[in-house]
């Protein structure tokens, strides 16, 4: 008989394909999800639609006949703890009990892992798993965002060999067709590397989910999963199963923008594995997207937050992508809103009767027969607390808006911002009056007072880059870098003459090196909280703090933060 012998393709695996139901990934993919979760999946692997990918393990029926000499025949599952069913309605009505009854998580996995499908489980019972974990668990993951840009077209050959340019004046949305986009994104993957793709309609939120199951391995038979592998020594090795990894692309509907989710890994990999898989996602996904004739690049906003509300609120198909904070107003939609926009002043309500703004006459009889109460003095320091309490509430509502509450389910996590403005001089008066305590310095001294304040403001090459780079550089310095790769031109006549002009402005002067980073579960819930406060003020505070920018990462430069050479739109 001719040994076996399987060949690289570049297809993607097949959702029928099997894991070993003991693999330890797939046990702990089981055991994140709670009872009622793990029940509610298995009901729907059970389903008539799913058969075809998801069957259980049933009796055969030859066991239940007797044979010609009318004994039965041996069965094999008499000792088995759970025992095959006959049939798929049995095994729906056997789960729906365990839904109606108390009980422990482990008995679910263990009659899935040893009994129903003991056999294995296919990619796409994996795939559920984990979208139902993501459903669970909506903040297991950390997302960014990528804005959809259309390239210009070339004009002439010279431009055809030039790198493409975006054509920032083009509104062009790509049509978004699933199957089409998935056999174009599995012509940017590489042969040795197989993948698994899902799509699944979020239940709640206007944008559909892309899971992507990569695996290092050239086939996309039962070789790509086999749960172990020996080496020469004889030692068990690693599979490929083991270092796979998994990402998530979110489509908003109606939005130029992609969500693009960080890779977890089910074993021990690098991290330049993990940035490798999502920079050739990065290449790879405006590929799927263009058409010929209609070329697309992604270029990041600066934003990253592991909530999907707050990524649909600011880059998303609604209204307030460009209308964050108090700006929100000229967005709403309700008609009882007083907006700047309206022409028609708003009408008081009227007063109800019986109110304080009802004045009687005092010849009056009812007014004659009420006795004359005198009002008790309040307190004046009270008093004053409770309007300067009032006058910071309705001054972070102004900031604000509707936004930034804490209930509001639209949190962000961590805000990084560099300020990059010069440090603010001091008057004349204020350095006229040190004159007499400065006056008993010596030329020595002035002269290292001097070469210490050149060292300040001019840091050398050596001193700047010594020591270890900081997170936030890093990520300046990709964002950059992808920037350039998606328009090289990016640099253009307003940006050289605005930089040039800060520079000049600015020309020796003293610029400390201050980054502030915000953490918290709502970091601007949290400001506003202090704006009402009054432990920030909320007529100087700047805009960023308010969210208004719509970026998470960015710098300040003349009291306004640039996310990507400009503001974070």
């Amino acid at each position: 008989m001719a040994p076996r012998v399987s060949v690289p393709t570049a297809t993607r695996l097949p959702s029928s394909l099997r894991v070993e139901a003991s693999h330890p990934a797939v046990v702990k993919a089981l055991n994140k999800l709670s009872r009622p979760s793990l029940l509610s999946i298995v009901l729907d692997w059970l389903d008539d639609k799913n058969q075809g990918i998801c069957p259980p393990l049933l009796r055969p029926a030859e066991l239940d006949e007797v044979g010609p000499d009318g004994q039965e025949q041996d069965d094999p599952y008499a000792d088995d703890f759970y025992p095959p069913a006959r049939s798929v309605d049995e095994l729906q009505e056997l789960y729906s009990d365990l839904q109606d009854r108390r009980g422990g998580k482990r008995e679910v996995v263990d009659r899935i892992i040893e009994g129903d499908w003991r056999q294995g489980l296919s990619l796409y019972q994996l795939a559920l798993v984990d979208i139902q974990y993501l459903y669970d668990h909506p903040l297991s993951l950390k997302w960014g965002a990528f804005r959809i840009q259309p390239l210009r077209p070339p004009r002439d050959e010279a431009e055809a060999e030039a790198p493409e340019k975006v054509n920032k004046m083009s509104l062009a949305v790509p049509r978004f067709h699933p199957s089409t986009f998935l056999q174009n994104l599995q012509a940017e993957v590489l042969p040795d590397v197989k993948a698994h793709y899902q799509f699944e309609r979020h239940r709640s939120l206007p944008l559909s989910l892309l899971r992507i199951f990569v695996l290092d391995s050239p086939y996309t038979t039962s070789l790509a999963v086999a749960s172990s592998s020996r080496n020469r020594g004889g030692l068990s090795a690693p599979t490929s199963f083991d270092a796979s990894r998994t990402i998530y692309l979110a489509f908003p509907d109606a939005a130029p923008y992609i969500y693009i989710s960080k890779s977890t890994t089910t074993g021990a990999t690098t991290t330049g594995d993990t940035r490798s898989l999502r920079s050739l996602l990065i290449d790879g996904v405006p590929k799927a997207l263009s058409k010929p004739k209609e070329r697309y690049a992604l270029t990041p906003v600066g934003l990253s937050t592991k909530n999907l509300d707050a990524l649909l609120s600011t880059k998303g198909s609604g209204r307030t992508n460009a209308a964050g904070g108090g700006w929100g107003i000229y967005v709403d939609d309700s008609k009882t809103t007083e907006s700047p926009l309206n022409v028609v002043l708003p009408t008081p309500p009227p007063s109800a009767p019986g109110s304080a703004d009802e004045v009687s006459s005092p010849h009056d009889p009812q007014h004659a027969a009420l006795p004359v109460r005198k009002k008790r003095p309040r307190d004046p320091v009270a008093s004053k607390y409770e309007r300067e309490i009032k006058r910071h509430r309705s001054l972070a509502k102004a900031r604000f808006g509707h936004s930034a509450l804490a209930e509001d389910g639209k949190g962000i996590e961590r805000l990084d911002i560099v300020i990059e403005d010069a440090f603010p001089h001091l008057p004349e008066s204020a350095t006229n009056n040190n004159d007499d305590d400065d006056s008993d310095v010596t030329d020595d001294e002035e002269e290292e007072d001097d070469n210490n304040a050149d060292a300040s403001g001019r840091q050398s090459p050596s001193k700047s880059t010594r020591g270890r780079r900081s997170t936030l550089d890093i990520t300046f310095i990709q964002q950059q870098a992808a920037l350039d790769a998606a328009d090289p031109d990016n640099n253009d006549d307003e940006d050289m003459v605005e930089n040039a002009e800060f520079e000049r402005l600015n020309a020796g002067t003293w610029r400390p090196n201050v980054r502030l980073t915000f953490h918290g579960p709502h970091v601007f819930a949290g400001v506003r909280q202090l704006v009402e406060a009054g432990v920030i003020n909320g007529e100087r505070m700047p805009g960023w703090l308010t969210g208004e920018e719509g970026v998470t990462i960015g710098a300040v430069r003349s009291g306004r933060i640039r996310g990507h050479k400009g503001s974070g739109l």
